[in-house]
């Protein structure tokens, strides 16, 4: 008989749409149940794996701390150390056991960068931007003669592979990259340009590099670039705020003759290979800030209960347990949806990508939270660097830039679910000018339309959750049930307002986004801490707890975006920073 977690993965599994994306339907006020209940389990090889994994890396690391500092003021990690890494596998993670790897999910490896993390963000970066970006795409879009090649010495960490993409007029805009490569005719390339910011520049054997071709297939193209080839080089480490021990370089390319049988996936089409690369590796970036989040959580309560102000310990403080509870509220959240992301990736699903960019927004925006909090709890020790917490803030920083912007990545969240509803709408639009001609195709759409719209106007007939909850877990429920459908109904409008122009107006785009984002995160929290009630669990009533007050957090927030949507101050914001740009400074002073 299977166990319990094998049953419930194979439940979780089962079940699956794999064409549908649970984001892209809530903007049509649609919760897709089967795709978010049960909460997934991970699959058992990788449970007993990470057992021995998780408490090799505690050993490994947790002396280490004095020397991970050094190492941070140093800005410099010692090919000593990164041999250890190679030696405990830590490069073979995601690689197949054909190739030398330890074939982990991606649940998997997000739980061990979370482990990771715990200790300090350089080490997971290291691994990560090796596993989750730089040979991400040989996995994924190598041919099988370029795994055979790549994948074994990516596996020993004998090659560190670093993914080359940013350029000084290309960041957040990567399709406007200028390194160009020049088709030769044997078929080779030519390759030219200049890449920045390149974790792992400094010390990787392999680049996954994209360039500007121009062909008539498209105009970009991956390639895979050894970096001993000649023309290839990079610049000295970069003196960074945070994350300071891992390697950050520029990386050149002068003239270099890259084969053609190191074209990754298709010529042409390497937009397609960056941006399922990102979406795919999210979730080590998202598990490595939950390991983040769970340290800090460790050091303050330790620090509140350790610390007496006016002969109590502050843990008994309300100021200093709301920060605490919330800390906790936000970790269970980040976590929920980190994991449903990387249990989508794992299960083949088709469509994930704006699941894995709110995965990515919510968890980077909880960890600098909770950096602040824990630092606020140590007060003046957390401001001094003999302690973790300057370090640990400086360190998580940088994650609502990486991997895009937060704020690019909210305008997708947005334009994604709204392009779906805009299609609907386009639908209508013909079937209105097609009625007379074919009333039967006319008829058919705007029924569906005129239904859609009285679900929404009279909560009759719009998706529930139909599975039996808690009883404690029904109000939650209720709470994403209704605002699934003023997502809808806003999408609705605003595309009604403003058409195509909906692209420009960023203030709205983000309004949409984060109702967006509360909805897909609580419904994760929802389903784990069901999943926790079933099974059982001993900090169960604590998980119910959690999804109570994160429901009405959400839906105090939805409530102002939505109300937003009509009521705001977007003229006058953006009239005072048009007078603040042109005066180029702030133009009042009391003298």
């Amino acid at each position: 008989m299977a166990s319990v977690s094998e049953a419930s993965v194979a439940a979780a599994t089962d079940q699956l749409r794999r064409d549908q994306s649970v984001a892209k339907n809530l903007f049509f006020g649609e919760i897709v149940e089967e795709n978010l209940f049960p909460y997934p389990r991970m699959r058992e090889r990788d449970r007993e794996m990470l057992g021995a994994m998780v408490d090799a890396i505690e050993d490994f690391l947790k002396d280490k701390h004095a020397d991970l500092k050094q190492w941070d003021r140093d800005a410099h990690q010692p090919e000593e150390f990164i041999q250890a890494l190679r030696e405990m596998g830590l490069f073979g993670l995601i690689i197949p056991e054909a190739h030398g790897g330890l074939e982990l999910s991606n649940a998997a490896y997000a739980r061990v960068l979370a482990q990771t993390s715990g200790h300090d963000s350089s080490v997971s970066l290291t691994i990560g931007a090796h596993s989750s970006i730089g040979m991400k795409g040989v996995l994924l879009f190598g041919n099988d003669e370029q795994k055979a090649r790549y994948l074994p010495r990516l596996a020993t960490g004998e090659l560190i592979a670093a993914f080359c993409l940013t350029e000084s007029g290309a960041g957040s805009d990567a399709a406007s990259v200028r390194t160009r490569a020049t088709a030769n005719e044997d078929g080779s390339w030519t390759l030219s340009g200049e890449k920045i910011w390149i974790t792992n520049g400094g010390i990787a054997g392999l680049y996954t590099v994209f360039a500007r071709t121009d062909t008539p297939t498209g105009k970009m193209t991956a390639f895979i670039v050894d970096a001993d080839a000649a023309g290839v080089s990079h610049g000295p480490h970069e003196d960074k705020m945070g994350i300071r021990a891992s390697s950050t370089t520029t990386v050149a390319f002068a003239d270099v003759r890259v084969p053609a049988e190191n074209v990754l996936g298709e010529v042409g089409k390497g937009f397609k290979v960056a941006m399922a690369i990102l979406n795919n590796g999210r979730t080590g970036l998202g598990g490595g800030a939950v390991g983040g989040m769970k340290a800090l959580i460790r050091l303050a309560t330790q620090q509140a209960k350790d610390r007496k102000q006016f002969d109590r310990p502050i843990a008994e403080f309300g100021l200093v347990r709301e920060k605490i509870a919330q800390m906790s509220i936000d970790c269970f959240a980040a976590e929920s949806a980190v994991w449903m992301v990387a249990h989508y990736i794992d299960s083949g699903c088709t469509d994930y990508s704006v699941e894995a960019a709110i995965s990515k927004v919510f968890a980077s925006d909880a960890i600098q939270r909770a950096a602040h909090e824990a630092l606020q709890i140590a007060a003046g020790n957390g401001f001094m660097r003999e302690f973790p917490y300057e370090q640990i803030t400086r360190d998580s920083r940088i994650l609502s830039i990486f991997e895009g912007t937060n704020e690019i990545l909210r305008l997708y969240i947005a334009l994604s679910g709204l392009k779906d509803v805009g299609t609907g709408l386009s639908g209508l639009r013909s079937a209105l000018g097609d009625i007379f001609n074919n009333p039967i195709k006319g008829f058919g759409v705007l029924s569906e339309y005129a239904g859609r719209r009285a679900r929404e106007a009279t909560g009759i007939g719009t998706d529930k959750i139909v599975r039996e909850l808690h009883p404690r877990l029904r109000k939650a429920a209720q709470v994403y049930e209704k605002y699934v459908v003023e997502l809808s109904t806003a999408s609705d409008q605003l595309l009604r307002k403003y058409g195509k122009g909906i692209a420009e107006q960023q203030y709205q785009q983000k309004r949409v986004a984060d109702i967006a984002i509360d909805l897909f995160v609580g419904l994760c929290v929802l389903s784990r801490a069901d999943a926790l009630v079933a099974a059982g669990d001993a900090h169960a009533d604590s998980a119910v707890a959690i999804a109570e007050i994160f429901s009405k957090q959400a839906r105090r927030r939805m409530f102002r975006n939505a109300r937003a949507m009509d009521r705001n101050e977007d003229p006058a914001s953006d009239q005072l920073a048009g007078m603040i740009l042109e005066q180029g400074r702030y133009p009042w002073d009391v003298i």
